[in-house]
């Protein structure tokens, strides 16, 4: 058996390549628009004198919440004296999951093309290929399902958090005489589009699986045997 690479792009033209390709896709737009994340909520204090202040509540990736600064330590805000108040919350470690199983996923889809095109005769002829191809893409389908679903739970903690009310349960002064309120919320949309990408590609993923699964010998086991049961019924003599 020839294992030499040969250039063949019409794999990309079938389902097996084509949705490998748009798993290429949404993968990376998947941690695209949810690493690397910066926003900022504005939050203003009308103090019981009349006078307003303001504060920033900033949030990055990965939404280790506890660890961003509110206020900073001895700060005088509406002639309270604060100490150093930081967030509350951590969604770090789902935020984190998504960020890791899309970039593997990446990193996967990139292999498998590059198989696709270049060795699809030796991943024909082989049974380790195919098996091994759908094993991971089931595998990944799981994870995507799994990943996004602890996701979209840490977002919630991020917005519950970073909210009026998570904001004025955490800084005193606003159980006080000050009123707080978020006058200005960062734009969440990336974040948001994180989340639909993620159970986007649990559809992508698990969709693919039924066609590398046509690829492995327990699908043509299984034709054979569907072939050999409904075979004609021999003459009687």
């Amino acid at each position: 058996m020839v294992t030499g690479f040969r250039l063949n792009l019409a794999p990309v033209k079938e389902p097996l390549g084509f949705i490998r390709v748009l798993e290429w896709f949404t993968t990376v737009f998947a941690f695209a628009s949810c690493a690397g994340y910066v926003g900022r909520n504005v939050v203003t204090l009308r103090c019981a004198g009349g006078a307003n202040e303001t504060l920033n509540a900033t949030f990055t990736y990965p939404f280790r919440l506890n660890q961003a600064l509110l206020v900073e330590a001895n700060a005088t805000i509406c002639n309270h004296s604060v100490s150093e108040t930081h967030l509350v919350g951590d969604a770090a470690s789902s935020a984190e999951f998504f960020v890791a199983v899309a970039v593997l996923a990446f990193l996967y889809c990139m292999a498998a093309l590059l198989v696709y095109v270049g060795y699809m005769h030796v991943y024909r002829d082989s049974d380790f290929g195919p098996m091994f191809d759908f094993l991971l893409t089931a595998a990944f389908a799981f994870l995507w399902l799994v990943c996004s679903s602890a996701w979209a739970r840490g977002l919630q903690v991020v917005k519950d958090a970073t909210g009026t009310e998570g904001i004025a349960s955490t800084l005193g002064v606003c159980r006080q005489d000050v009123a707080c309120q978020v006058s200005e919320y960062a734009n969440l949309r990336n974040l948001n589009i994180s989340v639909v990408f993620g159970f986007l590609n649990l559809l992508v993923w698990a969709g693919n699986a039924w066609f590398v699964y046509k690829e492995t010998r327990w699908h043509s086991q299984k034709r054979a045997s569907q072939g050999v049961g409904h075979g004609p019924v021999p003459a009687q003599i």
